[in-house]
C-alpha cells in the first residue's frame, strides 16, 4: 500500500524525536511548554511537540500504530475527499485540537511540559475504528480486535493522565480520539451507519 504522507510523517518524527533525545535544547525549543505559547507567542509548539516523544518506547509505539492504520486511513481519505491533502490537514489539526483542552487547562502553569504524537495518533485510531472495528491489531504480539484496543488504549490515557508525570500528553488522546470520529462524520456522515451494522446494530 503506497502512503507517502505516512511515511514521511513517521521518518521526520522519527529524525526530530532521535535529535531530540541528544539535543536537550532542541527538546526544549519544541515542547510544548504554557508559557512559551500564553507570553512568547510561540504557537509552532502547539504542532512541534507532537514530532518529539518523551524515549524511545514511547516514539517506537506511536510510529507502530501510525504504520499500520496511517496507511490505510491516507488511502481512504483521499478517496472519501477526493483530495490527497486531506490526510496530511487532518493529522496535523489533530495535534492541534488534541491537545488545546490540556494547553488550557495548563496555559499558566510553568511547571507543565508536553511531548508526543499520541493525541494525533489517537484521531487516526478512532477514525481508522469507525471503518474497520473488528480488525485485528497486534498489542505486544497479543491479537485483539481494533475496537478493544481502543477501550483499553483509552483507560490507560485516562488513568495516566491522572497520574501525570511523564511529559506525555495523556489528555491529547482522549480529545484526539474525540476529533478522529467527528473529522470522519464531518467528511462522510454515512460512516456512522457503516459503523453501527459492523457491530450489528442498525439494518
Amino acid at each position: 500500500m503506497q502512503a507517502p504522507i505516512t511515511l514521511l510523517l513517521i521518518a521526520i518524527t522519527t529524525i526530530v524525536s532521535l535529535l531530540a533525545f541528544k539535543q536537550p535544547g532542541l527538546a526544549r525549543r519544541l515542547i510544548l511548554w504554557p508559557p512559551a505559547v500564553d507570553r512568547q507567542r510561540q504557537y509552532d509548539r502547539l504542532i512541534s511537540y507532537g514530532f518529539i516523544h518523551a524515549d524511545y518506547w514511547h516514539l517506537f509505539f506511536n510510529m507502530l500504530t501510525l504504520f499500520f492504520v496511517g496507511r490505510y486511513m491516507e488511502a481512504q481519505m483521499a478517496q472519501m475527499s477526493g483530495h490527497a491533502w486531506t490526510f496530511p490537514l487532518f493529522y496535523l489539526s489533530a495535534l492541534v485540537v488534541s491537545i488545546l483542552p490540556t494547553y488550557l487547562k495548563h496555559q499558566k502553569d510553568p511547571n507543565y511540559t508536553a511531548v508526543g504524537a499520541s493525541g494525533a495518533v489517537s484521531a487516526l485510531l478512532f477514525a481508522y475504528i469507525l471503518l474497520q472495528p473488528w480488525s485485528i491489531i497486534l498489542v505486544f504480539v497479543i491479537p485483539m480486535p481494533a475496537i478493544l484496543f481502543a477501550v483499553l488504549y483509552v483507560a490507560y490515557s485516562v488513568w495516566m493522565d491522572k497520574r501525570g508525570g511523564d511529559n506525555i500528553a495523556h489528555g491529547a488522546h482522549l480529545a484526539g480520539a474525540a476529533y478522529g470520529v467527528l473529522f470522519m462524520l464531518v467528511m462522510q456522515p454515512q460512516v456512522l451507519g457503516h459503523f453501527l451494522r459492523q457491530l450489528g446494530i442498525g439494518g
